[in-house]
């Protein structure tokens, strides 16, 4: 999960002039500067803001009704806890979202189209262990393209070190409770004038950690129903 930071410093590397006199690239070009890599921020192609919530709100949705037909249907006691976590906490982010975007009249999906809605139809038509395992599938893979539109608008630097620290919890085993802060580092929102924005922003960043939560339980959750389904 650590993301990669490049960092480009103040290159001593000599240019050519046209008569062959060299001089350093720092006086004769301004050397470029990388994109940050596995980061979101400054590195990333920041969408704007109604962009931004009817994508996020779209992808709550359909987690959450995804979550409320595991509640039905799901053959494990573990899916089914879980389903429910994921309907409380995108139920609550999606309405403090909802509330930012309301104060700025940012549109608000009223309902997912046939196409957002085709991993809810497919999962639909799965039954026992074959549904806990597409279930968590479906969280996975959702999961990661939310948490990639969230780190669009969060400060890379933060976000690097918020990775790294995570994943050394994971493999001590030692990853707190998304809703307990972390006391040594914690996400911050990519900075912005905007009012709305910088709202939208933090929201974000008090959001990432919930969904990189529910990613790894979703990841283990999977890899449990896989075993279950080739018993």
């Amino acid at each position: 999960m650590a993301a990669l930071v490049v960092i480009n410093g103040c290159s001593k590397t000599e240019g050519t002039k046209a008569d062959g006199t060299r001089v350093p690239t720092s006086s004769a070009q301004p050397a470029e500067r990388p994109a940050a890599v596995g980061t979101g921020g400054a590195g990333a192609d920041i969408k704007n803001d109604r962009e931004f919530v009817h994508d996020v709100a779209v992808k709550n949705m359909v987690a959450t009704e995804l979550s409320r037909l595991a509640l039905e249907k799901a053959a494990g006691s573990d899916i089914k806890f879980f389903a429910q976590q994921i309907i409380d906490d995108h139920t609550a982010a999606g309405k403090a979202l909802r509330s930012i975007a309301s104060g700025d009249t940012i549109d608000w999906p009223a309902q997912l189209d046939e196409k957002q809605s085709k991993p809810l139809e497919d999962l639909r038509k799965k039954q026992g262990t074959d549904f806990d395992r597409e279930y968590a599938k479906a969280i996975v893979e959702g999961h990661q393209n939310l948490a990639a539109i969230l780190e669009s608008r969060l400060d890379v630097q933060s976000l690097a070190e918020w990775k790294t620290a995570a994943a050394g919890r994971a493999q001590s085993k030692a990853l707190p409770d998304p809703k307990a802060e972390m006391a040594d580092v914690k996400v911050s929102p990519l900075k912005s004038a905007n009012e709305v924005t910088m709202k939208i922003n933090q929201w974000a960043a008090d959001t990432y950690p919930v969904v990189q939560k529910h990613l790894d339980s979703a990841r283990t959750l999977e890899t449990a129903a896989k075993k279950r389904s080739t018993n």
